[in-house]
């Protein structure tokens, strides 16, 4: 069976049907050329004549070496890929019988995926005949919610599926985690290095300038 051909996304040399084309780059003269003449300019650097913008008036072509080019074309395209951010979803099980305890320490852990960005998955887990006390679980779930409402908010109220009943919960955008700010100095530190130093040279002055009244009031007498 003949292997099928792979459609190449530009058009490049004898596929380009354009009567003329717009040259871009620069190991060319830019403008419009016709497109025999393109390509052979193209072929004169051992390079491919490419077409980059089939629907611009006449399309924009490129000389350039094709295969690198769409080497390029798919790294550029992992990266971006690469960088996309990547949803966590962590599960949080509980027992329709959870108590207190279990359940503040489930919540703190609930708190800490939510502020790194990840959606949370819990759910009550009913074994056997405990399936009766589905409500109770519903209640668990909605308790749970509101312990987290200001972190988080409710994908999915709690639903039953099978012998399980789930909850969906997403982090509030505004509590993701960033990286934290160096503390700022306390307020009250530049003013007490700049802070005066006690009076003391007013206080030694003062019998000074009284002395000279003191004496004049002697003669006076």
């Amino acid at each position: 069976m003949p292997r099928q051909q792979v459609e190449e996304p530009f058009k490049i040399n004898q596929k380009i049907l354009a009567r003329e084309v717009r040259l871009v780059g620069d190991n060319v003269p830019q403008g419009v050329y016709p497109t025999d003449q393109a390509r052979k300019m193209a072929q004169e650097q051992n390079l491919d004549l490419v077409e980059i913008s089939p629907t611009a008036v006449p399309p924009v072509c490129r000389v350039i070496d094709y295969s690198k080019f769409k080497y390029e074309q798919k790294k550029k395209t992992r990266e971006l890929k690469a960088k996309q951010t990547k949803v966590v979803l962590k599960e949080i099980r509980f027992g329709p019988n959870t108590d207190e305890h279990d359940f503040a320490f489930k919540v703190k852990h609930a708190q800490e995926f939510l502020r790194e960005g990840a959606k949370i998955k819990s759910y009550v887990h009913f074994v056997g005949r405990s399936i009766v006390f589905k409500e109770r679980g519903e209640i668990l779930l909605l308790k749970f919610a509101q312990a987290l409402e200001d972190l988080a908010k409710v994908e999915q109220l709690p639903k039953l599926e099978g012998k399980r009943m789930f909850l969906y919960l997403a982090p509030k955008a505004a509590v993701v985690a960033k990286p934290a700010a160096k503390p700022a100095a306390p307020a009250g530190d530049k003013p007490e290095k700049k802070a005066p130093k006690p009076p003391v040279e007013a206080k030694e002055a003062a019998p000074q300038e009284a002395a000279p009244e003191a004496v004049q009031a002697a003669d006076t007498e």
